[in-house]
């Protein structure tokens, strides 16, 4: 019996080679390549049939083109609904609440009459139905099926002809024509090339789940990410009562879109006021606290910074930093230490998003550079302002994007006072229920709040 031929695929980007090296030359990423059984074709399938040629200046569109879901978050996040055809992603730490917000996903559609077929390869099907029992989420047309092996997924798909189908979860399908285990390199990109074959030809929408790895991202090589339309990440603390579901790519929408749901005893619950929802139980006249607004793809939300500084116990005093970039936290007590004056070298500084959230863009640096002056002086600042902007080495508050509508948030929810970048004053229509005020640096900034 002849030996089988050996590659090595890279569990990032999928490239292969004939023999092992210590860093993939595709993606550059160190100890990424794995040892896997060479497969030199795989036979016919049944989703394979020769594809139509049409012109694009001929393609006509309908109005049937996204179908919502009836879930108002979820419609922001996929700008109007589901696309026919499209081969989505949903990544997201165990137990986040992925396989409970497609469960309803599939209950709304198949309510309104189309037929949603439910495959786990998890669960058994009581199991889901005792989750379907728990959210009232069983339907006439909604079809489970308990299947690991892609081939009898695919002639049941092709058989019953389902508007959406769900796949629970890519990491537990195989094909049986591949020697490899589940959820290994060639296993999640084969079945992946598969399920997106049987989106496009036959016009089913595909929403396969993916387990999510201690880094957060989802397991199994990066291609899977380029192969499907739209990638999901359901995120948020289990021990809160909030969920957040982002799009890092979409095809067919705008990205970095993101929408907020409450985790109840019925399901998942959409939150239509995020901003009211997350500044609710803050502390009022508490120094180290303020207020500061961020935009998350098209929706501003207002959150609570939160600063503690204390005197350290230790030679080396600790920084921490909780849903904001921790070197970014570090640089703007340096700015403060230089620019102010304020002796931060032997104090501790904790810096917290209230409420779990995290949030990456500079626009809350002039918020936290406040709230950690707040707690370093022990001065309270009003509860009703707002503050934004981005700060510079030079201790500069530039300009951010979107001002005008950080502004109507802030006044929307009954704040009095917006403290913003100087450059953004010009040419902004200002609301008659806010005074506004221009800070051009971090003195101007902190002289107006302390």
């Amino acid at each position: 019996m002849p030996k089988p031929s050996v590659v090595y695929v890279c569990t990032e980007c999928g490239f292969e080679t004939q023999k092992w090296l210590g860093k993939c030359p595709s993606c550059n990423v160190f100890n990424s390549l794995q040892e896997e059984i060479a497969v030199k074709k795989l036979s016919a399938s049944l989703y394979t049939k020769p594809l139509s040629i049409a012109r694009l200046s001929d393609t006509e569109l309908g109005d049937d083109d996204r179908s919502p879901t009836q879930i108002e978050e979820l419609d922001r996040v996929l700008s109007g609904g589901i696309v026919p055809g499209s081969l989505m992603l949903i990544g997201g730490e165990p137990g986040i609440g992925k396989s409970t917000l497609l469960l309803q996903l599939c209950n709304n559609f198949a309510g309104s009459g189309e037929t949603v077929l439910y495959v786990s390869g998890e669960e058994s099907v009581k199991q889901v139905k005792m989750r379907a029992d728990r959210l009232k989420a069983v339907s006439s047309n909604l079809y489970i099926m308990a299947e690991t092996d892609v081939d009898r997924i695919l002639k049941a798909a092709t058989d019953l002809k389902p508007s959406l189908m769900i796949i629970d979860s890519i990491q537990t399908m195989a094909l049986a024509e591949l020697p490899q285990a589940a959820g290994s390199v060639t296993q999640v990109r084969e079945c992946a090339s598969g399920m997106m074959r049987l989106a496009k030809q036959n016009n089913i929408a595909i929403i396969l789940v993916g387990h999510a790895t201690k880094e957060g991202n989802i397991a199994g090589p990066r291609m899977l990410e380029h192969t499907v339309d739209t990638v999901l990440y359901f995120e948020g603390d289990r021990n809160a009562g909030y969920r957040i579901i982002r799009s890092v790519k979409n095809r067919f929408g705008s990205t970095n879109e993101i929408g907020i749901f409450e985790m109840t005893e019925q399901g998942l619950k959409c939150i239509s006021n995020p901003s009211e929802y997350m500044l609710s139980g803050r502390p009022i006249h508490v120094p180290g606290s303020v207020v500061s607004c961020s935009v998350e793809g098209t929706r501003p939300i207002l959150t609570e910074i939160q600063a503690l500084v204390c005197q350290t116990s230790f030679g080396m005093p600790r920084r921490t930093a909780a849903g904001a970039d921790f070197n970014r936290t570090v640089m703007l007590l340096a700015i403060l230490e230089k620019r102010l004056g304020l002796q931060l070298g032997n104090c501790d500084a904790y810096i917290n998003i209230a409420g779990g959230m995290k949030i990456t863009e500079p626009s809350v640096d002039a918020a936290i550079c406040a709230a950690v002056a707040s707690s370093f002086r022990n001065k309270p600042i009003d509860p009703f302002t707002v503050v934004f902007g981005e700060v510079g080495l030079a201790g500069e508050i530039r300009a951010v994007a979107s001002a005008e509508k950080r502004v109507s948030e802030a006044a929307k929810l009954g704040f009095k006072l917006c403290i913003l970048p100087e450059a953004n004053l010009k040419g902004m229509k200002k609301p008659s229920n806010i005074e506004l005020f221009g800070a051009a640096n971090v003195t101007n900034l902190l002289d107006s709040l302390l």
